[in-house]
């Protein structure tokens, strides 16, 4: 696993052993920052589930201003962190947060993100969940945008109230959806 592109590009992220975590892969994660190439550059960024850290690493990689890594698992705490130090993020860029996705989302107050990345643990089918709980967030704002994996046979919404799925990517085992405030449709598409 490796940063793409950005500041830390090349940078290897440390190797783990961990069967909870399947990390979004390199053809994954390069299909979703070309879909966000122009949001990206300092944008308030949520890696909800962030096991490896990964896809906040790789946002704040290419610029984003701040990332919020939201993890209740500690071995992926654990492993986020290490990624971090690695890496030497400046703590000033990013906040851990140990809590469950769908509490945080429900308990959420503040600003709304710009980019929510979503990736429910491959063990669960909890993506149509997480999609319901973003939904009545305050951190998805109407210019929100969320990235979400979800397994090919689970379920999952075109809509979700006002948010609508303006992209989905078939990899095989798993889609990548992509959805943002109906209002903002005409901008993503």
């Amino acid at each position: 696993m490796r940063i793409i592109a950005g500041k830390y590009r090349g940078h290897q992220l440390v190797a783990f052993k961990a069967d909870h975590i399947r990390p979004t892969t390199d053809r994954v994660k390069e299909t979703l920052f070309n879909k966000f190439q122009f949001q990206i550059s300092d944008s308030k960024v949520a890696d909800l589930f962030c096991g490896t850290g990964n896809l906040g690493i790789e946002s704040l990689s290419r610029g984003a201003e701040f990332c919020t890594f939201v993890e209740k698992n500690p071995k992926s705490l654990a492993i986020t962190r290490q990624n971090l130090e690695k890496l030497k993020v400046p703590e000033s860029s990013y906040k851990i947060i140990t809590m469950d996705v769908i509490a945080y989302l429900k308990s959420f107050k503040g600003e709304p993100f710009d980019i929510i990345f979503a990736d429910p643990p491959f063990t669960e089918k909890m993506a149509h969940d997480v999609m319901l709980a973003a939904s009545e967030s305050a951190a998805f704002g109407l210019q929100t945008c969320l990235a979400i994996e979800s397994q090919a046979k689970e379920r999952m919404e075109e809509r979700y109230g006002a948010l609508v799925c303006y992209s989905k990517k078939d990899y095989g085992d798993k889609f990548l959806s992509l959805f943002c405030h109906e209002s903002a449709i005409e901008e993503n598409v």
